[in-house]
């Protein structure tokens, strides 16, 4: 499937910050923002940043995204207060490669890793389809979405049956609600990251953005 074909055509959409904490309760799954992402620019072209973390708990504990390596401790802490040890993880999905998003993967050695579209047990590599564009699926209620542009290999993590409805927990897909004036100059493709943005648009009740709180997408609204 190519992911810069889009045949139809996107209904008006509004997005608005979601203000009811970082928790979003659900069955079987429910999801935890352990931390939110920030990017702050400085005068002299460098920025600080990080990414979000958010946990999925339900039949399968799933961690997408890992912060950086200076967010070990915090990262620990956040899970043992959730009753969770790296032991107890069955997925950790990074995104995409950068540093903010996966830089504690070493955490968890008997997760299966899904980074991009690379799918580990231990140095057991499983087939897959996302790079051809094609979801994975967890199992019912949770997928793994190929969403490129902002690099040539991002995932996203489709969550359906919350109380908000189907939630997307999109990486760098989405800067922040309103980031219509920063993601396309951090995006490697920007041509093919708009499509995967408008399909997103198009499916999510609720986006979890890589360096922002969590919002809400309203469709079919009035311009």
């Amino acid at each position: 499937m190519d992911p810069t074909k889009n045949t139809s055509v996107p209904c008006p959409v509004k997005t608005e910050p979601l203000k009811d904490g970082p928790e979003i309760a659900g069955q079987p799954y429910s999801i935890t923002i352990l931390k939110e992402g920030y990017c702050q620019s400085l005068p002299d072209g460098s920025a600080h940043a990080d990414g979000t973390i958010s946990l999925l708990q339900g039949p399968k504990n799933i961690l997408v995204d890992t912060g950086g390596p200076w967010d070990r401790d915090f990262l620990l802490s956040r899970l043992k207060e959730k009753g969770l040890d790296p032991d107890d993880m069955n997925i950790v999905v990074g995104t995409h490669g950068h540093s903010d998003h996966i830089g504690n993967l070493g955490l968890f050695p008997g997760a299966t890793l899904i980074v991009g579209c690379d799918i580990c047990q231990g140095d057991l590599y499983l087939p897959n389809q996302l790079a051809e564009g094609e979801p994975y699926p967890i199992d019912d209620h949770v997928s793994i979405l190929p969403t490129p542009g902002h690099t040539g290999r991002d995932v996203s993590v489709l969550v359906k049956g919350t109380s908000m409805g189907t939630v997307l927990v999109a990486g760098d897909l989405f800067e922040r609600c309103t980031d219509e004036d920063t993601w396309k100059e951090l995006s490697e493709n920007p041509a093919v990251q708009v499509v995967s943005r408008q399909k997103a648009l198009q499916t999510a009740d609720v986006i979890i953005p890589g360096h922002g709180g969590p919002f809400r997408v309203s469709r079919n609204v009035e311009n």
